[in-house]
């Protein structure tokens, strides 16, 4: 994967913070950081705190929501980061499930960086727009799974 200095720059808490606060303000506010990223897989972490938890002390859907989309998300902005022309991403489907309460600090893990690559390749030989579906896990700090996403992302070369 390309990216190498993408991917210095995401996994750097200071410049990330700069990015989140200028293009994710929330993100920086609740708190995620990007643990990892490299040519197979990604991980963000989110920590159960004030501003992220639910009357049910837990962390909140829409919290988890955002830090599981961002551990899809570093990997695609990865793969189009050194792309000859603009490449546009976006979320097309997203779906859940949540099958423990998040009481602890979550990291969300995505192993599919190289489907990811491959469709952000597939879309700027063709020139059309391509989709892939990936799924991030968000596990608790005793490794246990909370929950699952699966978003799928549209790529499409800019003309």
């Amino acid at each position: 994967m390309k990216g190498n200095k993408f991917r210095e720059s995401a996994t750097n808490p200071f410049k990330m913070g700069l990015f989140m606060l200028k293009n994710l303000p929330l993100g920086f506010f609740v708190g995620l950081r990007v643990k990892h990223i490299d040519s197979k897989s990604a991980s963000v972490s989110v920590p159960f705190k004030y501003l992220n938890k639910n009357p049910f002390r837990s962390i909140y859907f829409a919290v988890q929501s955002m830090a599981a989309e961002l551990s899809t998300a570093v990997l695609a902005m990865a793969s189009i980061y050194e792309a000859p022309v603009s490449v546009s991403m976006l979320v097309y489907d997203m779906n859940a499930t949540f099958t423990k309460k998040a009481t602890s600090r979550i990291v969300f893990r995505c192993d599919q960086a190289e489907e990811v690559v491959k469709a952000v390749e597939e879309s700027l030989a063709t020139g059309e727009g391509k989709t892939v579906t990936v799924k991030t896990i968000g596990t608790d700090i005793n490794g246990v799974q909370v929950s699952e996403f699966n978003f799928t992302w549209t790529f499409k070369p800019k003309p």
